[in-house]
């Protein structure tokens, strides 16, 4: 499988089941957003194929918000939905392969035990089919659908069947929220805050790095494809849409942008050479497009290749005519500020590195960090953490962390962005009393179950990744994103 892909679906099979069944019922509620083109192979799947036009209907199935549709084409959303897709079908092998069923009279019970098609207490068949009715669904259709994701919970209950949690590990869940911590710190932003990187580390970094610190610059040309230009109508109908559809296999054909609007006799708009906001090289904002539009065809990957694309709901062809880059100096304030960032970060990775490779190496002990917090000119700070959520100084996150720290126990904990940054020693930890008669025991004890059920998930999880295999066709994908 192609990285793009593997990203995603490496341990996205058991995510995607758990995801599939939390789920009452799935009713999708948007219209075509894109229409199908030439069909080619997205993708196999232990041998089956994947069509272009399979996969363009399974996303005009999805509940897309409009900023996900009008950005499709500049991220990563396809291959994820791709992913997603293939995670379905194999779902659909494993019930397969397993022989999962579900008999006539199972299903008639789900259904008739679903409250949703209750009144006064019981079911009721005409709720029964008022709400398919309001679905817009027939009745073997929604029956077929009920089946499908009961299957998909058979299938999980098969692999956490039978897993009894013993009463330590529900203690132990019930500890890692429920106790009392008295800690010493350092907050080593305090020492972050006063770095100033040197002028020379700046003149460094930008000699080294001269050629990243440019400005782009493209001139664009494009045309809106009206349905009365391109059809004699103002309809959005199966007419124009065809329309569009075949200009876009136009472009896919290798059809430059000009023989195009001739053909239909369009009128192309050509811009001058604009930065990414839209501002030529005399400093002039462009206002012939909007904001929104030009960074779509900003950003497109390919020169002088048209591209056909939806923008809130109207459809240009656009492509982009010249490309020039433009070097940067030293006295620019955006590059400075850039440099001194970078520097900024790095100076927080090489001191978080440091000290934590002197806490694993035992030498960043109780009085290296005393003389530290000396050394820098901050003090250590002491505290009673009695709650795992209501606490000024730390998140939720870095508290979980704290409470996982045995007493005596030193560490440096990080958020992910490296925005807090302390160095902790855990002092004293008292914990709460804790019995099978608690009024929150069921609670942990699901907890731990799923924990544990967990574990077991992901072992079966590798194993799925290794059974079937993948193969992704990126040029088909890149298609679709580059004509949407």
């Amino acid at each position: 499988m192609l990285r793009s892909i593997g990203n995603f679906s490496k341990s996205f099979f058991i995510k995607l089941l758990v995801a599939i069944i939390i789920l009452p019922f799935v009713f999708w509620g948007m219209g075509d957003v894109f229409r199908g083109g030439s069909t080619n192979i997205v993708a196999t799947v232990d041998g089956d194929k994947i069509s272009s036009q399979e996969f363009i209907n399974y996303v005009n199935r999805l509940n897309l918000t409009k900023n996900d549709v009008d950005n499709l084409s500049q991220t990563n959303l396809i291959e994820r939905i791709l992913s997603e897709f293939i995670g379905r079908k194999i779902i659909d092998k494993e019930i397969k392969d397993l022989g999962i069923t579900i008999s006539d009279k199972s299903l008639r019970d789900i259904i008739k035990n679903d409250k949703t098609f209750f009144k006064s207490n019981k079911f009721s068949r005409t709720e029964y089919e008022k709400f398919l009715l309001k679905s817009n669904l027939s009745a073997p259709l929604f029956e077929r659908n009920v089946a499908e994701q009961e299957k998909k919970r058979q299938l999980l209950s098969f692999l956490a069947s039978g897993i009894t949690v013993p009463h330590f590990l529900v203690k132990s869940e019930f500890n890692k929220e429920n106790q009392s911590k008295t800690i010493k710190y350092i907050n080593l932003d305090k020492i972050y805050r006063n770095y100033t990187p040197a002028k020379k580390d700046i003149d460094e970094v930008f000699k080294k790095n001269k050629d990243l610190f440019v400005q782009t610059f493209k001139s664009i040309s494009f045309v809106k494809l009206d349905p009365i230009k391109l059809i004699g109508k103002d309809e959005f109908n199966e007419t124009f849409f065809n329309t569009i559809n075949d200009i876009e296999n136009l472009t896919l054909d290798g059809s430059g942008i000009d023989s195009i609007i001739k053909e239909y006799g369009l009128i192309l708009i050509k811009s001058p050479e604009l930065n990414i906001n839209k501002i030529d090289k005399s400093g002039k904002k462009y206002e012939k497009i909007n904001d929104e539009l030009f960074k779509i065809i900003f950003n497109m990957k390919k020169n002088q290749v048209p591209n056909v694309i939806n923008f809130q709901n109207e459809y240009f062809l656009a492509e982009i005519t010249k490309i020039e880059k433009i070097k940067k100096n030293i006295d620019d304030k955006n590059v400075i500020n850039m440099i001194e960032s970078q520097l900024m970060l790095k100076n927080k990775l090489e001191t978080n590195s440091k000290i934590s490779q002197e806490i694993i190496s035992k030498k960043f002990n109780l009085e290296r960090m005393k003389n530290y917090a000396k050394e820098n000119n901050v003090l250590i700070e002491n505290m009673v953490i009695g709650d795992l959520k209501n606490n000024k100084n730390f998140n939720e996150k870095i508290i979980k962390e704290i409470f996982l720290m045995k007493d005596g126990e030193l560490n440096l904990i990080s958020d992910n962005l490296l925005k807090d940054n302390y160095i902790i020693y855990a002092e004293k930890t008292l914990y709460k009393d804790f019995s099978r008669k608690n009024k929150d025991y069921e609670k942990y004890k699901s907890k731990a179950k799923l924990n544990f059920s967990q574990e077991i998930y992901s072992v079966y999880d590798k194993e799925v990744n290794k059974k079937y295999k993948i193969k992704i066709n990126q040029k088909t994908i890149d298609r679709i994103k580059n004509s949407l």
